[in-house]
């Protein structure tokens, strides 16, 4: 049992380490602003259009900046997901024997 909770440690290392290197991004507006994260989601870059940003009020700056990293957050989401049901039915084997409980 010890072995398996020792295995399960290192895996999601590993899925960590995996998931800092994963570049998602998000854009608002045609790209007006995109965000750049890593699949942990810890944003790296934000890049905002020069010409809309000396164009763009206090109001509409924040709300497309709210929407590009949204965005990239929910990428990351789905590749963290994506990660994590990998991960589990590796350590599960595919459910083995239980996965006639549930129909598979």
């Amino acid at each position: 049992m010890f072995d398996k909770i020792m295995e399960a440690q290192q895996k999601a290392g590993e899925s960590k380490k995996r998931l800092d290197a994963i570049t998602v991004s998000g854009a608002a507006e045609g790209g007006k602003i995109t965000v750049t994260a890593n699949a942990n989601k810890v944003v790296k870059s934000i890049n905002i259009n020069p010409d809309f940003l000396a164009d763009a009020d206090k109001e509409e700056l924040e709300e497309l900046l709210v929407v590009a990293i949204n965005k990239a957050m929910e990428q990351a989401d789905n590749v963290s997901q994506a990660e994590m049901a990998a991960m589990t039915k590796d350590m599960l084997g595919g459910m083995g024997g239980l996965g006639a409980l549930f129909g598979k």
